[in-house]
């Protein structure tokens, strides 16, 4: 979790894949999508599908909680960088 905290493309995309295939309960689904949407942004290609098929188990109310989570974390890294 440390890697995926410091924005590795690859831990974040881990993370999301360990979030996903959990209990799939709502915050792991939220969880997943913001980690796969970090790790898209940095390039990793397939967190972009990953994101898409769990973003189909979300309404899209949770989608945007999912996102605007992801922008803070990804604010949050470039403050304290």
């Amino acid at each position: 979790m440390a890697e995926a905290m410091q924005g590795n493309a690859g831990a974040c995309f881990d993370l999301g894949i360990a979030l996903a295939s959990g209990k799939c309960s709502r915050d792991d689904l939220l969880e997943a999508h913001k980690w796969f949407t970090l790790a898209s942004l940095r390039g990793y290609g397939p967190a972009t599908r990953s994101r898409n098929a769990v973003a189909w188990q979300m309404t899209s109310a949770d989608q945007a909680i999912a996102h605007r989570r992801a922008r803070t974390a990804q604010l949050s890294a470039q403050l304290f960088s």
